[in-house]
This record gives structure tokens, C-alpha cells and sequence, in this order.
């Protein structure tokens, strides 16, 4: 192995370590809600999402639009506005893509 890939693997680890553990480690009881930091930090998670879906749909699109792509957002949205719930949602939108992987 090459020593360079060593050293970003560790870097990466550790920054990934610290981004797991220190937010357990913080007293947030002193943020106000409606300050910068709260609002800041309550956006990081949708903005995560958003920018993994992206970046997962990207590649999928360059050739037109793929089936199993659009039922699988299709039964996201479609479930989350009916039940209101995002691990219900997840759940019809993975079957839903599996299903059509499978039958396309």
C-alpha cells in the first residue's frame, strides 16, 4: 500500500471520528433556538440528504430518466405526505426501487 493512501485513510478516519463523537460530547442546552447556530445545525441534516440524493441521482440521469429511479422517489413522497413518517417513507421508497430494479 502506498503510503499516501495510508495517510489520507487516517485522515479521513479521524475526521470522521470527530464528527461522530464531538456532537455528543457538547452542551447545546445554551444555544438559543432561534440563533444562528440552531438554525444552522437544524438545516445540516435535510441539506446532507439533499446533497446525497443528488449526487446519487446525477449519475443515473445522464442516459434519460431511469423507472426504478422515479417510483423509488415516487413512493418516498408519495408515503411520507400520506403517513408523515420518514422511516416508513424509506422503507416504500427502497421497495418500491427494489420492485422495479426487479421487474425492469
Amino acid at each position: 500500500m502506498r503510503l499516501e493512501i495510508l495517510t489520507l485513510a487516517l485522515i479521513v478516519g479521524a475526521c470522521t471520528w470527530a464528527f461522530r463523537f464531538f456532537p455528543t460530547k457538547v452542551d447545546l442546552s445554551g444555544i438559543k433556538p432561534d440563533g444562528v447556530l440552531a438554525r444552522f445545525l437544524a438545516a445540516t441534516g435535510p441539506a446532507a440528504i439533499a446533497t446525497l440524493f443528488v449526487a446519487s441521482l446525477l449519475p443515473m440521469v445522464t442516459g434519460g430518466l431511469p423507472v426504478p429511479l422515479v417510483i423509488g422517489t415516487v413512493s418516498v413522497l408519495a408515503v411520507f405526505a400520506a403517513a408523515r413518517s420518514v422511516v416508513t417513507a424509506t422503507l416504500a421508497g427502497s421497495v418500491g426501487y427494489g420492485l422495479a430494479v426487479w421487474l425492469v
